[in-house]
This record gives structure tokens, sequence and C-alpha cells, in this order.
């Protein structure tokens, strides 16, 4: 049951538009100011500070939650279901089998809640561009990575000042490191993930999908980027413009 409840619950965590009701607690609809995205940085901008850093939170851990279930749901071969984050060194315990079935569903549960928040029915199947719910599921499947991609995604903010452009970046590095791990994660041997053919195919097309989806989701913003026209992030400041959005 878990194998199909797992997605299920991702989608309807994920698709909870937590944007929209902390605009709506100040009487705003968020929708119709700024960039007219239900996201962090909408919200940021729109509301304020505050309110963007809990919307930031909330939806990381939408999408957070609903895979460390999956992972406790669908336990690896050999490991307690309980929270723990080494799963490419459990993922070598289990015959190649079992081991898929394991990563496919803590995938697919992932990109449930991405999903989820990036066309919620609640809004009319709109929602924002899944980035922070995104970071969410990455800290559950691979810890390691998020720590790279918020460098990633702070260096080039604090380089070029643009949300959008720092998202983008962080999208197109993750399935970059996702491989680079499977070649330097090694096998009990010795041998690389990679040359023994056990590496994570699951994870790997996942991240290949939301990085993906994520350039798509931002296709306005690079338009505005290429025209000069993109705003660029401030600190402290509200502005009911048109903003990049996570």
């Amino acid at each position: 049951m878990q194998l199909w409840l797992c997605p299920l619950v991702a989608f309807l965590m994920g698709s909870i538009p937590f944007g929209y009701f902390i605009a709506k607690s100040k009487g705003i609809d968020i929708r119709d100011h700024g960039s007219g995205n239900i996201g962090a940085t909408n919200v940021f901008r729109v509301i304020g500070k505050k309110q963007g850093l809990i919307c930031l939170f909330l939806d990381a851990l939408k999408g957070f939650i609903p895979v460390i279930l999956a992972v406790n749901l669908v336990p690896v071969l050999g490991r307690d279901p309980a929270i723990q984050f080494e799963l490419l060194d459990a993922f070598q315990m289990m015959p190649p089998p079992e081991q898929f079935t394991a990563q496919l569903v803590h995938v697919i549960t992932a990109l449930a809640a991405v999903l989820g928040h990036n066309y919620s029915p609640w809004i009319g199947f709109k929602g924002g561009k899944g980035i922070a719910t995104s970071a969410g599921v990455i800290i559950a499947l691979m810890p390691a990575a998020i720590v790279l991609l918020l460098i990633i995604f702070l260096v080039t903010l604090l380089i070029s000042r643009y949300v959008a452009l720092a998202s983008i970046v962080s999208a197109i590095s993750l399935p970059i490191l996702t491989h680079l791990g499977a070649r330097f994660h090694k096998t009990p041997d010795g041998i690389s993930l990679w040359e023994a053919g056990t590496w994570n195919k699951p994870l790997f097309f996942f991240s290949l999908i939301i990085g993906i989806l994520a350039v798509w989701k931002h296709r306005t913003n690079i338009g505005r980027l290429m025209s000069g026209t993109e705003s660029r992030f401030v600190w402290g400041k509200k502005k009911h413009t048109v903003t990049p959005d996570v």
C-alpha cells in the first residue's frame, strides 16, 4: 500500500499553498501582486522578510516530510526504518531488484511533492516554481548535495543579485552533482558506484527532471534576464513589482 500511498501523500502535502495562505492572513491575494507567484520570494518581496522566510521554511518542509516518510515506509534492506540520510551507502546493501524499487518509490514521492507545489489543485493547478520544495526533498535524499547547492545559490546571488539566475544555476548543477556523487561514492571493494553499476539511477533521473522543470518554470524570468528587465534582489525592501520567485 505504501508504494502508492507515499506519492499520494507527497502530492497532497506539496499542494498546500502556504504562500497564498500567509498573504491571505494579511488581507492580500499574493496572485495579484508582484509576479503573481505563491512562492517564498514573492511573499518576501510583497508581504515582508519574516513572512517570506516562514513561507520558505514551510515550502521546504512539505517536501522534506513526505520523502522522509517514504524512506521509513519503504526501507532499505538491512536498515531499520528511522530518519537517516546515508541513502547511497544503504542502497549498496540491497540486491538490485529491491534496491531499485526502494529508490524508485523515494524519488517518485519526491517528484510528487514538487509537482504538488508547482500545480496545486487548491488554486487552479497553479503554484510556485518548486525551488524551496525541491530543496526540502533533496535534504531528505542527499543532504551533502544541498550544502553544495546552497553554496552555488548564494555565490550566484551575491554576484548577480538575481534570485532567478541563482535558482536556475542551482537547478542545472543538481544532476551534475548527483552524477559526481555516483562517481565519488565507493562500494566496500573500493570501486565507484558508477563503475560498479550500482549507482542510484532513479535519483539521477529525478535530479535531471526537477532540474529541467525548475528551468522551465523560470522561462519568463529567463526572458526578463535576457532583456535586462529582471528585478534584482534587495534585502529588507518590499516591492510590488514583477520579481523572481522560488
